[in-house]
């Protein structure tokens, strides 16, 4: 008779369970694995018979063959080593029969029979929430993750010979604690604001950025701050909220990039070379693995050096841009990846970079300059929300040793700006303006109607599209939200459409 053992298969973010079903029947001794299994899988039965022998238990010496179920569904990684291992065991009557009932095992084994961590516990610990069963057995290492759900036992063994103990009634393993998310602000590579010298404008349209997670692109001559200002932004930020940070940790724990503390509290901050490829910014390989643009996800993707990256990467970014997912297609599958982040790009305005520069004469032809911009589309500029001019900095201020506003001063009011989107967008799935739908928009933002007036005639003045003339209206809303003011009035419309980009600029 069969056994059957319960433990699952993550693909994207999401954990389907699987069956192991093993049978030891007569014959030579052979040790098969059926059910679609990738490498890593079909090598689990060198790691299960090396752990087995030194988990003190006997390798049946006859055929031992073990089903994958459902057999359609692709299964790949390590975390079938344990599942394997018990059903073996429980087949060879080492286990009571009824020993892992109401139990789902995910755990790599060493060859000395030790518990390896594994990716994606957390996606693991949510299915045996949704499934109901007792507990969750796996690796200590993953422990302190999968902790992070409620109402699952999870049950963290470090050797194989513990979870037999366990399974046997010998020596049950403790659960661990249900464990709250501890929120913290910016990482270390955050830059306080008070370190920035001038640039007033681009602090301001951080600051908004910050509030209603807008994107911004900045431009500007080298050494104007564009890089400063982007490594201070993740300062302003408001606390990721226990539903943001569970997101993002879902999303590191399947990419295997979680921190020492297995929990992802402050917002992401991604920053890849502009010699990244389409892939690894959008997601994707043999086996669909978030990238930067998810792992930034409820963060910030900060793209230096923007228009250096090929156009066909930057134009990748549309898609998700608009939806706050990206889908990625396989021929074993679609998958779907969220990828709610802020972009903040940082571009040269020319090829030498000192065209806006006042003391560095421009050495690039109109030809050069005009082919340098053609890398950023028309779309691509009609998803940004706030374009910077970043001038060079005075001497003057640069030399001034008086510090500026701090990051907490400027977090203060952004936190008390989405606060008050928290409130307004109480019973929908939107957390900022920037989110918002153009239906939405329509019914839940006020505007008094000289603010009305100046938008129509912007929208005739400057030619903008739909997506455009929305957008500027989240912008000026958020705009409103700093200054406490409901509805928008015509200055906080006067202000968004100071951040537009203008093509005829030099």
């Amino acid at each position: 008779m069969a056994s059957h053992v319960l433990t699952a298969s993550v693909l994207g973010l999401d954990a389907h369970p699987v069956d192991v079903e093993t049978d030891i029947s007569a014959g030579l001794g052979a040790f098969v694995i059926v059910g679609l299994p990738d490498t890593a899988v079909q090598e689990a039965r060198d790691r299960v018979k090396s752990a087995l022998r030194h988990a003190e238990a006997v390798f049946p010496r006859t055929r031992v063959t073990v089903n994958l179920a459902p057999a359609d569904l692709r299964k790949c990684g390590t975390p079938f080593d344990l599942p394997v291992a018990v059903g073996v065991m429980l087949a060879a009557g080492l286990l009571p029969d009824d020993a892992a009932r109401g139990l789902l095992f995910a755990g790599e084994l060493g060859l000395d029979a030790s518990l390896r961590p594994i990716h994606g516990a957390l996606s693991f610990a949510i299915l045996a929430r949704e499934l109901g069963v007792r507990g969750l057995v796996l690796p200590v290492s993953n422990a302190e993750e999968a902790a992070l759900v409620q109402d699952v036992e999870i049950l963290p063994a470090a050797h194989l010979m513990d979870v037999m103990a366990h399974l046997r009634g010998e020596r049950p393993i403790r659960p661990l604690e249900p464990r709250p998310i501890l929120h913290q602000r910016a990482a270390a590579h955050a830059l306080d604001f008070s370190a920035i010298r001038g640039q007033s404008q681009a602090r301001r349209a951080l600051e908004i950025a910050a509030a209603g997670g807008h994107n911004v692109l900045m431009q500007g001559p080298p050494g104007s701050g564009k890089t400063m200002l982007a490594r201070a932004f993740p300062g302003i930020l408001p606390d990721l909220t226990a539903a943001e940070a569970l997101e993002a940790t879902r999303i590191h724990s399947v990419a295997g990039l979680l921190p020492p503390d297995g929990v992802v509290r402050a917002r992401p901050f991604r920053a890849p070379h502009h010699s990244a490829s389409g892939v690894s910014l959008v997601g994707g390989g043999a086996i669909p693995k978030p990238g930067e643009i998810s792992l930034a996800h409820r963060g910030v993707l900060f793209l230096d050096e923007f228009l250096e990256f090929p156009r066909h990467v930057l134009e990748s970014l549309r898609q998700p841009l608009e939806d706050g997912t990206v889908t990625v297609s396989r021929a074993q599958g679609t998958i779907t990846f969220p990828a709610r982040f802020t972009l903040l790009g940082a571009m040269n305005p020319c090829p030498c970079g000192f065209l806006s520069d006042p003391d560095q004469p421009c050495v690039c032809t109109p030809i050069h300059i005009a082919k340098y911009r053609k890398r950023l589309s028309g779309p691509l500029l009609d998803r940004i929300d706030l374009f910077i001019e970043v001038p060079k900095v005075a001497t003057h201020e640069l030399t001034d040793l008086a510090p500026g506003e701090s990051s907490d001063a400027v977090r203060t009011r952004v936190q008390a700006a989405r606060d008050r989107q928290t409130d307004r967008f109480k019973g929908t799935s939107h957390a900022t303006n920037a989110e918002l739908s153009s239906e939405r928009v329509r019914t839940l933002l006020r505007l008094e109607e000289d603010a009305g007036t100046l938008l129509r005639h912007a929208v005739d003045r400057y030619r903008l599209s739909a997506r455009a003339y929305f957008r500027l209206l989240k912008v000026a809303r958020t705009i409103a939200d700093l200054a406490q003011a409901d509805p928008i009035r015509a200055e906080h419309v006067a202000e968004a459409l100071l951040y537009r980009y203008d093509p005829t600029a030099a």
